[in-house]
C-alpha cells in the first residue's frame, strides 16, 4: 500500500474508533448500569417522543413499596434483585409499545402509546408478584401511579409526571400495593 494512503488512513482509523468509544459511552451513560433501563435522560427523550405522537399515551410512574424493609431484612444483594426483577417486568408489561425507566432507588417510570392497549392490571399483578431469591420468596409489592396524557390540559411530559407522581402517592396512601389514575 502507497505510505500516502496509509498515512492518511491512520487519522481515518483512529477518528472512527474513537467516535465509537464516545458514542458506547453515552449510550452507557443513558442506561441504568444495574436494571438496564433508560435513566432518566434517556427516557425522558423517549417519552417526551411518544407524547407528541400518541394521543393516547400514558404516564406511569412506580414506586416499590416496603423496598427498604426488604434491603434491610434481606441484604443489599436481595434488594438488587428486586430492583432487577421490577425492572424486568415493567420492561416485558411496556414491550414494544412503551418504554421504561429508572428514575433512581426504587423508582420507576414508563410511557405507553396506549393504556387501553396496555393492561394495567397485568403490569400490578407481575410487580406484586414475590421474587424467588436464593431460594425464598420475597415479597415485592408496588404503587403505580398513571396519567393520561389526553386528560391533560396541555399534553406536556412534565404535567404527565406530575400528575403520574401525585396519583402514585395516592395508591400508597390507600394502603399501597395497587395502582391509581390521575384524576
Amino acid at each position: 500500500m502507497d505510505l500516502q494512503i496509509t498515512a492518511a488512513l491512520v487519522p481515518l482509523l483512529s477518528w472512527a474508533v474513537h467516535g465509537s468509544v464516545l458514542a458506547h459511552r453515552l449510550a452507557s451513560a443513558r442506561r441504568d448500569p444495574l436494571t438496564g433501563l433508560h435513566t432518566r435522560a434517556g427516557w425522558t427523550a423517549r417519552a417526551a417522543h411518544c407524547v407528541r405522537r400518541h394521543p393516547a399515551a400514558a404516564v406511569l410512574l412506580v414506586d416499590l413499596d416496603h423496598f427498604k424493609t426488604l434491603n434491610d431484612t434481606h441484604g443489599h444483594a436481595a434488594g438488587d434483585a428486586a430492583l432487577v426483577a421490577a425492572a424486568d417486568r415493567l420492561r416485558a408489561w411496556c414491550g414494544r409499545n412503551g418504554t421504561a425507566g429508572r428514575l433512581g432507588g426504587d423508582e420507576f417510570v414508563a410511557v405507553v402509546q396506549d393504556l387501553t392497549a396496555a393492561d394495567l392490571d397485568v403490569l400490578t399483578a407481575a410487580l406484586h408478584r414475590p421474587l424467588d431469591y436464593a431460594g425464598r420468596l420475597l415479597p415485592l409489592a408496588a404503587s403505580v401511579g398513571v396519567c393520561r396524557v389526553a386528560e391533560l390540559p396541555v399534553p406536556l411530559l412534565t404535567d404527565a409526571l406530575a400528575a403520574a407522581d401525585a396519583a402514585m402517592y395516592a395508591a400508597k396512601g390507600r394502603g399501597r400495593r395497587g395502582s391509581r389514575l390521575s384524576h
